[in-house]
């Protein structure tokens, strides 16, 4: 090989070599260097987490449910709502059912939770009847003379029973005497109970006879009417007959029996 050759070679290398230097250059640059005056770089901080949102308000009744909502009234018809307290009772709530059943009436039943631990074979007939089962407390005591711990538990205990009596979680509450409190309606709503009352009341718990029965709700009842009656807590055999009487004559008059 000639001198010439070598150095033409080696020129040849060198610029190759240069080439292949700028390209790695232009491909990979250098990260720049801190700022001077701003210390060394680091990474963007990180976004700050969503904030939570924020609770939301339990309704609460302000007072109970006097009337059936309008939503079950059709235009040009009469609805009234049958209810019941303080059952079960093992003798006089299956004759209750037996006379909804033949007048093909369904109602509402509200049950003191003992009575509904104590008789769940009843509890479970009224609801496969195809009635509504709500509570009315644990053990019937005046919700408005407990501290709001107390209150919880009565409806709690009741709600829990009937629950597991069921399978399905009663969602109607009626306070014992009819006696609500801010404390109640609070309670109710926390559990997701619509608090009841009644319109028409023929005082059949206090030793009333079955034709004044009969004849008082008769008398009183009108479009949207809830009817409170008992199937438990004493003898309601004048109950049971005045059912007998006034169910008919209602269903004659026109009346349509729906949920409260």
């Amino acid at each position: 090989m000639t001198a010439g050759r070598r150095g033409g070679g080696r020129r040849a290398f060198l610029t190759l070599g240069g080439l292949t230097l700028l390209s790695a250059c232009a491909a990979e640059p250098p990260e720049p260097g801190p700022v001077p005056g701003t210390g060394s770089p680091s990474a963007a901080p990180a976004p700050p987490p969503p904030s939570s949102p924020p609770p939301v308000a339990i309704p609460v009744q302000r007072k109970p449910r006097y009337v059936v909502p309008a939503s079950a009234a059709h235009q040009g018809s009469k609805v009234v709502a049958l209810t019941l307290d303080d059952g079960p009772d093992p003798a006089y709530t299956p004759q209750v059912l037996a006379i909804l059943r033949k007048h093909k009436v369904t109602a509402t039943f509200f049950m003191i939770g003992q009575s509904a631990a104590a008789h769940p074979d009843v509890v479970r007939s009224v609801a496969d009847a195809g009635h509504t089962v709500g509570t009315h407390s644990w053990s019937h005591k005046n919700l408005t003379e407990l501290p709001a711990a107390k209150v919880r538990t009565e409806i709690g205990r009741a709600v829990d029973t009937v629950t597991a009596t069921t399978g399905r979680r009663p969602t109607l509450f009626r306070a014992p005497y009819g006696s609500w409190s801010p404390t109640v309606f609070k309670e109710c709503a926390a559990m997701g109970q619509t608090s009841i009352a009644w319109n028409v009341d023929p005082r059949d718990w206090d030793d009333a006879s079955a034709h004044h029965i009969s004849a008082e709700v008769l008398d009183q009842v009108g479009n949207r009417s809830i009817v409170l009656n008992h199937d438990g807590g004493g003898d309601r055999s004048p109950t049971v007959q005045a059912l007998r009487h006034y169910v008919p004559v209602l269903i004659d008059s026109g009346y349509r029996f729906v949920g409260v």
